[in-house]
């Protein structure tokens, strides 16, 4: 994505990036978020659709949800949109594209994604698997499809990103959070003790005016 240093010899794009990634444990036996993992979704959309990530978010999603600005994602050296962490777009777009998550893949009254693929995230996956990644922050959580689901009475889910970007979904107090953050750590591990329940307070605080 930037300027290589001198003398640089490293990988040139992400697909060179990822065939230099070791094995790290067995399949199943804990969870590990990997942003390699997301990339290798973009590459498999490309390769069953023919067309780039970028092209079918626009033509299935991002057209769909009202969105008031254009979104682009970012480009590796050789040209390969980067679905891991490329995607820039306005924090009221990013809020359009939770409602439509909360509402069943719903959005001004058309289908945009289908809800059985809203109602398979929202079971969550292996919450064993999930104990045994180290989340410490997370207790009773999972991980499936890209977001992350918490378990609790709630139902609360979300969508995570570095630095603590977040869209967070309580379906109970029909409540969707979209944040922009930038702090200086990329992980969100020192963000969540006080980020989660800021977000469930003001879920509990819509419940109690209605």
């Amino acid at each position: 994505m930037l300027p290589p240093p001198a003398g640089y010899a490293g990988p040139r794009s992400v697909y060179d990036y990822a065939r230099g990634i070791a094995r790290n444990g067995a399949h199943g036996e804990k969870f590990g978020y990997r942003s390699p993992n997301t990339d290798v979704v973009g590459w498999l959309i490309a390769r069953v659709t023919g067309r780039t990530p970028d092209a079918v978010l626009q033509e299935r999603v991002w057209s769909k949800i009202g969105a008031e600005a254009d979104a682009y994602m970012v480009l590796d050296r050789s040209g390969t949109a980067m679905a891991a962490g490329g995607l820039n777009a306005r924090l009221r777009d990013l809020a359009r594209f939770g409602e439509m998550i909360r509402l069943g893949g719903r959005f001004n009254g058309r289908q945009v994604v289908p809800k059985t693929v809203i109602d398979d995230i929202r079971r969550g996956g292996s919450r064993e698997a999930f104990v045994h990644g180290g989340y410490a922050t997370l207790p009773g959580w999972s991980y499936r499809n890209q977001w992350w689901i918490s378990h609790d009475d709630h139902g609360a889910f979300m969508a995570r990103g570095i630095h603590g970007q977040a869209i967070y979904i309580d379906p109970k107090a029909g409540m969707v959070i979209a944040r922009f953050a930038s702090h200086h750590k990329a992980s969100n591990l020192l963000l969540d003790p006080t980020s989660l329940p800021a977000y469930r307070a003001v879920a509990e605080y819509l419940l109690q005016v209605r």
